[in-house]
């Protein structure tokens, strides 16, 4: 049957079947570029990662390396400041075994001004 023959209906059926697998071939055809799109992203996505991979594991080892060597040099401090505290402490039984009246003294003088300044700060919290 030839398209003057077909009935007007046959004729717009046909079309719609022609139209609707155009629409399907251009949906397919989208998908497709839609799906190899979604491919190279990934690729790249991909490169990426691996690429940051040793950067961040470098910044890692960096980061405790630093956090090790800011322990070491806290310990050490540690130790030098036990170390001082521990002579000064030896120098001040010293001082008292060879003047104790001198220390009685100052012992006496300091908690004086400690119980003095206390007096006035209790004063001036009280006003």
């Amino acid at each position: 049957m030839d398209t003057a023959t077909k009935s007007f209906p046959d004729q717009a059926a046909s079309l719609a079947d022609k139209a609707a697998d155009s629409a399907n071939d251009a949906i397919r055809t989208t998908q497709s570029a839609t799906n190899t799109a979604f491919n190279r992203l990934s690729d790249k996505v991909d490169d990426v990662r691996s690429q940051a991979a040793p950067v961040i594991d470098r910044i890692s080892t960096q980061a405790k390396e630093a956090a090790r060597k800011s322990a070491d040099a806290l310990r050490d401090t540690t130790q030098q400041l036990r170390d001082k505290a521990i002579n000064v402490s030896d120098q001040t039984v010293g001082y008292i075994k060879d003047e104790p009246v001198k220390a009685m003294l100052i012992a006496a003088a300091t908690g004086a001004a400690l119980m003095a300044l206390v007096g006035l700060l209790s004063r001036s919290r009280d006003r």
